[in-house]
């Protein structure tokens, strides 16, 4: 791994807003490359919108092949950056719901959700596979937001050899209060639970984490937002930055990977992934 400068960006996509919310990521891309940031983080469903309704299949692309992956590529070569975005991937007449990675040359490559949550049953299929993406200074694993409850997802990413995890998120939070106080409470509840599980998983398997939700209100119905929230960790489970917004606004949070941490937890004495048995671990697979 080498250094890397990562921008990790909250925002607002409403959903089937594509031209819209694509808008919004062309500015924010030119915002954050401008800032010095060589690997850009937009949330799950970014460019679709994430709220569990018919327009779900409506709005859904191929990948690499359609107009809004060919658009980021584009945005890439011309920016030189790397940037990592979610939409809805239609493949065969399934959707899928897709973190694609693009660079200056063109697409990388991009992740399914593997675990669905609630309603998102009832739109999405889920993913298989757990993928590993080199950009050259560094390889990204990618948790799509529930599958980051699922701590086995994160260790086997890291087994490939991830040394930078993306959590990208498009967590909701029911009915945003009036009230600033208890708006402050909400985005405290989520990072608190970030700050819990998150760390461990940077912690536990010596890589960076970088997790980012989207911002705003999501449907037709009040109770539908997400409460945004970025966080990003060393390979030791700490944060080395964070939001500080408490409202549903855009926030772009730009951190600097080192790879002397990330070469310095990964070299130390009686590091779990080297000291490992999975000879024992068989029945992880088998229990039900």
């Amino acid at each position: 791994m080498k250094d890397l400068t990562i921008a990790a960006i909250q925002m607002n996509a409403p959903l089937g807003k594509v031209e819209k919310n694509l808008a919004g990521h062309v500015r924010l891309a030119r915002h954050a490359a401008e800032a010095g940031a060589e690997l850009l983080c937009f949330p799950e469903l970014g460019l679709t919108g994430h709220w569990c309704a018919g327009g779900v299949w409506a709005a859904s692309e191929p990948v690499p092949d359609g107009p809004s992956t060919t658009r980021m590529m584009a945005l890439a070569r011309e920016l030189k950056v790397f940037i990592s975005f979610g939409l809805a991937e239609r493949d065969r007449g399934i959707v899928y719901n897709t973190q694609v990675v693009v660079g200056p040359e063109g697409f990388i490559g991009k992740q399914r959700k593997l675990h669905m949550s609630a309603d998102e049953y009832f739109h999405f299929r889920t993913g298989s596979e757990i993928a590993v993406l080199d950009l050259g200074k560094a390889r990204l694993g990618i948790g799509i937001c529930y599958d980051n409850m699922f701590p086995e997802v994160a260790r086997i990413a890291a087994l490939k050899g991830a040394e930078v995890y993306l959590m990208p998120h498009a967590s909701r939070c029911g009915a945003w209060p009036r009230a600033l106080k208890l708006q402050a409470q909400r985005v405290a509840n989520l990072k608190a639970v970030w700050r819990k599980c998150y760390g461990a998983r940077a912690y536990d398997n010596g890589m960076f984490v970088v997790a980012n939700n989207q911002a705003g209100h999501a449907g037709d119905e009040p109770e539908t937002n997400h409460a945004g929230g970025v966080m990003i960790f060393d390979p030791n489970g700490d944060v080395i930055a964070e939001s500080l917004t408490q409202r549903l606004t855009e926030e772009t949070v730009v951190g600097c990977l080192q790879a002397r941490q990330y070469e310095r937890r990964r070299s130390a004495a009686c590091f779990n992934l080297q000291t490992r048995r999975p000879e024992i671990y068989g029945e992880i697979s088998q229990m039900e």
